[in-house]
């Protein structure tokens, strides 16, 4: 079931905020050098909107949070109560270069096992649970992981570039401290024959560059 030989497992320890979190995953898709598994936090009432994303509609769905503009697509993500991850490939792994559905749904099956090490029985929707819901997780598509009542408990987008994949996913499953710790370490060994922790220093500088150059411009947040 394995997708990858290698893999690095970044459990980023500093709580960011929305522009950050997504400035760190793009500097992640620019240097990565093997595939990079983060799972990290965010420091303050969040939410995510797709990059086609109308930003009123997110708005108007979602009260008392902040928005960021995901560079992936995908629907709006209330990211106050939710586990999130980012699975950065390089381009020169085989699955940053198949069709979309077929990353998607190998990505989920190994979270659909990792949830599952919990006692938290998922499937892979075929697609018959969509709504068309702009709210991520109020629309199942297809290879997204549902419950047995059709109910969506895992959704993510997806970016490709000449550097790789961007795989940034999000689970309707809290998670804290150990939980968090523990879920991440099933997700690594169902994705990979062998992974490692890491603890990755991005430049201060060098984030602070890209979040106001990109994710902290009000025309970037407001461009749909």
């Amino acid at each position: 079931m394995e997708v990858f030989r290698k893999l690095l497992l970044w459990m980023d320890p500093v709580k960011r905020s929305g522009p950050e979190a997504m400035a760190v995953d793009e500097w992640l898709l620019e240097t990565a050098k093997f595939p990079v598994l983060r799972v990290y936090g965010w420091d303050g009432d969040w939410a995510s909107v797709g990059y086609f994303g109308k930003i009123a509609e997110a708005r108007a769905a979602v009260s008392g949070v902040r928005w960021v503009r995901r560079w992936t697509g995908g629907g709006m993500v209330d990211h106050r109560a939710d586990w999130t991850y980012t699975l950065v490939l390089p381009n020169s792994e085989p699955l940053a270069n198949v069709r979309g559905a077929e990353s998607y749904r190998r990505v989920h099956a190994a979270l659909a096992a990792a949830l599952a090490a919990e006692g938290i029985v998922v499937r892979l929707s075929g697609g018959e649970e969509e709504t068309g819901a702009a709210l991520c997780f109020e629309n199942p598509v297809n290879h997204d992981l549902v419950d047995a009542h059709g109910r969506k408990l895992a959704g993510a987008g997806q970016r490709r570039t000449r550097q790789g994949l961007l795989h940034q996913g999000s689970a309707a499953v809290a998670g804290e401290g150990s939980k968090s710790e523990m879920r991440a370490l099933h997700l690594a060994g169902h994705l990979a024959e062998s992974w490692e922790a890491v603890d990755f220093q991005p430049c201060g500088e060098d984030l602070s560059q890209r979040t106001g150059l990109r994710y902290a411009q009000l025309t970037w947040l407001e461009k749909r």
